[in-house]
């Protein structure tokens, strides 16, 4: 997934979760998703848990973590 896909669905707002990153349309934070990747959950398992989620938000959410750790992230601003 290229930047552009997930800047799609990734949100970082002040006024949404203290500017934490969230899926787009929901407050469901990259964090959250990430740790749920990291219990071993599978993509299908989060989105049986979190409805408001689709596969690619996993994915999106992966991405910008991934940048992240990468300190490419900083263009994000709040929407």
């Amino acid at each position: 997934m290229d930047e552009e896909d997930y800047l799609e669905r990734i949100v970082v707002d002040s006024n949404i979760c203290d500017g934490r990153p969230c899926v787009k349309g929901t407050r469901i934070e990259v964090g959250v998703v990430m740790d749920a990747l990291a219990e071993g959950l599978s993509a299908e398992e989060i989105v049986d848990h979190y409805p408001a989620l689709e596969k690619e938000d996993i994915r999106a959410a992966a991405a910008y973590a991934g940048e992240l750790s990468r300190e490419k992230v900083w263009k994000l601003t709040a929407s």
